[in-house]
């Protein structure tokens, strides 16, 4: 190869590196715009306040550490009517809990925004964007 062609391969290949790099940077730039957006969505912003309120309301959180509680004794203890009743009773004070149910709302509707914005970015590449790997490297 001469070094005519050794020097128009190497320009060749700095284009395409170039090229390549400009398409990461607009892939990039256009993330950080769509979470701009997201985080100026009316949604998230619910989110992050109802969040906000559940994280100081001293009795829903109360009620919800009492939940997980009894689920975790549940759990290493197998099964006890006592602690079932216990949890069913807790499920319908956290029911009845305002602040609960909003943050639950407002997470549901959060929830919904990002798996319509997966399923639109699945069908532009053809093929499951978030799917799960099972984690893992191997």
């Amino acid at each position: 190869m001469s070094d005519a062609q050794d020097v128009e391969g190497a320009a060749e290949d700095s284009v395409g590196m170039s090229n390549e790099e400009d398409v990461e940077a607009n892939v990039e730039a256009a993330l950080r715009e769509f979470l701009d957006a997201l985080g100026e969505s009316e949604t998230y912003q619910q989110f992050v306040e109802a969040d906000e309120a559940l994280q100081n309301d001293d009795d829903a959180m109360a009620l919800l550490r009492e939940y997980q509680r009894k689920q975790q004794q549940m759990q290493r203890g197998g099964f006890d009517e006592s602690v079932m009743a216990e949890l069913k009773q807790l499920q319908t004070e956290m029911s009845n809990n305002e602040t609960i149910q909003r943050q639950q709302a407002a997470q549901a509707d959060l929830i919904e925004l990002l798996q319509r914005t997966n399923d639109t970015i699945s069908d532009e590449i053809g093929e499951e964007f978030a799917r799960s790997t099972g984690g893992g490297c191997c």
